[in-house]
């Protein structure tokens, strides 16, 4: 899908949280869908960050790097 095309997906959410993404949107002058994408988007980078900082622990924890002198040890 290109981002010329849309897709609906139908959501349930309580009805307080309906109300608080209304008032949000709302006050930050964006369409619910527009709040909703970037939600999306921050939880996907996040998500994505997460992932990276664990190859970072375990290749860290795989060559004995401790500190940042450890790198510094390691670059030279």
């Amino acid at each position: 899908m290109n981002q010329t095309q849309r897709a609906i997906i139908n959501i349930s959410v309580p009805q307080k949280m309906a109300e608080d993404i209304t008032k949000t949107a709302k006050v930050e002058n964006k369409t619910i869908s527009e709040l909703l994408r970037e939600a999306w988007r921050e939880y996907q980078f996040r998500k994505d960050w997460s992932q990276i900082r664990r190859w970072g622990d375990d290749t860290a924890k795989r060559m004995g790097i401790e500190s940042y002198d450890d790198i510094e040890k390691i670059a030279g």
